[in-house]
């Protein structure tokens, strides 16, 4: 399995000479064959800026970090697939941060890309290829005329263009899970937000958030032209946005209206579930779907990358379980990271959750962020660090009765309350 490096120029190149390697949270690793898997559709080789490449050289047995002028090279996975290692690197230049995406390690072999990665999930409906760019644009069209006063199709429309979002795209292709953003505030201040930092994070946020608050009108109207067919998902929730249950009272009177209309379909928030008693509200109007975003469940580490505001890892928890205990179908949003995420001390306290909260599905997700950065505000390592491949066999073991999947999915049977 060679070292895959790129130049200067994006050119990318395998390296006859060393094996490619990859990293453990800050340890490099060498990969093992039942790690890797082909290069998956959808999937986006990267250059890693201010990288230099770490290869075997399998003549003695040693590191050797490529000279100046080499990048390491990453893989942005689709959804549906787990990633197991990061690329092997080290940094050029300390001081520079990595771009907010999930890098996975990447080597050649058998003459075509491998990435070290296991499927978790049917990646069919989240394949980028499948979103048809032209019919997209002919679908923004007519939505933005059919509905020319509303502002939150005008904001989706440049999240599904510009930013080429698919669950936005989905709203107006009309299948799948569409979004409905509601909120441009949180009462979270997570250090990888994909929609706002602050000046001096060192971070660029990959996308902007939404700047207004939308009336309960343009929220119905998007809800009700989504939610046409039976197998059809309307999220509340989305990258763009803050936290939704921020306005749990545009979100209860968009449902009760649109509920009273139609049951067709499921409703769906993606929620740190901190407010508690906006949650309660949320649900007790016919919430079908939730997905808590969660990065542990240990209270220190949850802590240093939320930086919750007026609520506690107790609260999303309380969340969870009012939510299951009334029949929502509840899942996580688990931001995972190898070398972090199968820790032992996380994987006990994931599986103490998952049980208490009576959890239906676990969400994993590679976590968008630069490495260094977040492995220096999160606490150090307890326990053994089991890979992440044994990570996943522990929680199908540990958890039958809990999905190990990678995005939201309608119930195995029909759910409605």
């Amino acid at each position: 399995m060679n070292l895959v490096y790129a130049d200067e120029h994006g050119n990318v190149f395998d390296h006859p000479d060393y094996i490619g390697l990859g990293r453990s949270g800050d340890m490099i690793v060498e990969i093992m064959e039942e790690e890797l898997i082909p290069l998956p559709n959808g999937a986006t080789l990267v250059s890693l800026p201010f990288t230099k490449p770490i290869g075997l050289n399998p003549s003695n047995g040693k590191m050797q970090v490529l000279p100046d002028g080499a990048q390491a090279v990453g893989a942005l996975l689709p959804q549906g697939f787990t990633r197991l290692c990061l690329p092997g690197y080290v940094k050029a230049d300390k001081n520079e941060k990595l771009p907010l995406f999930g890098y996975t390690a990447v080597v050649w072999k058998d003459d075509q890309f491998y990435v070290t990665a296991e499927q978790c999930d049917d990646p069919e409906r989240w394949d980028p290829l499948n979103c048809d760019r032209d019919e997209l644009g002919i679908q923004v069209d007519r939505i933005l005329t059919k509905y020319p006063e509303n502002r939150l199709y005008k904001h989706l429309s440049n999240c599904a263009l510009g930013y080429e979002c698919l669950t936005s795209s989905n709203t107006f292709l009309g299948r799948w899970e569409g979004a409905v953003p509601v909120s441009y505030s949180c009462n979270a201040g997570c250090f990888g937000c994909i929609s706002e930092q602050p000046d001096d994070s060192g971070f660029v946020a990959p996308q902007t958030r939404m700047n207004f608050k939308p009336t309960v009108d343009e929220v119905v109207e998007v809800m009700l032209e989504h939610l046409r067919t039976p197998d059809a998902i309307i999220s509340f929730g989305q990258g763009c946005e803050g936290e939704p249950s921020t306005q749990a009272r545009i979100i209860v009177e968009a449902m009760n209206r649109v509920r009273s209309q139609t049951s067709n379909g499921y409703i769906n928030i993606n929620t740190n579930a901190g407010l508690t008693d906006f949650m309660r509200a949320i649900v007790d109007a016919g919430l079908n779907l939730m997905r808590v975003s969660t990065i542990s469940a240990l209270d220190e580490h949850y802590n240093a990358y939320y930086k919750p505001r007026g609520y506690t890892l107790q609260n999303v928890e309380k969340s969870l379980k009012y939510a299951t205990d009334k029949g929502v179908y509840t899942s996580i949003n688990y931001l995972i990271f190898p070398g972090v995420t199968d820790r032992e001390e996380e994987i006990e306290a994931m599986i103490g959750f998952a049980k208490r909260t009576g959890l239906k599905l676990i969400q994993m997700r590679n976590l968008n962020i630069d490495p260094e950065s977040y492995l220096s505000i999160i606490p150090k390592a307890q326990g053994e660090i089991y890979g992440m491949k044994q990570m996943l066999e522990i929680f199908r073991e540990e958890l039958p009765d809990v999905v190990i999947g990678s995005y939201t999915h309608i119930p195995p049977t029909a759910l409605r309350r």
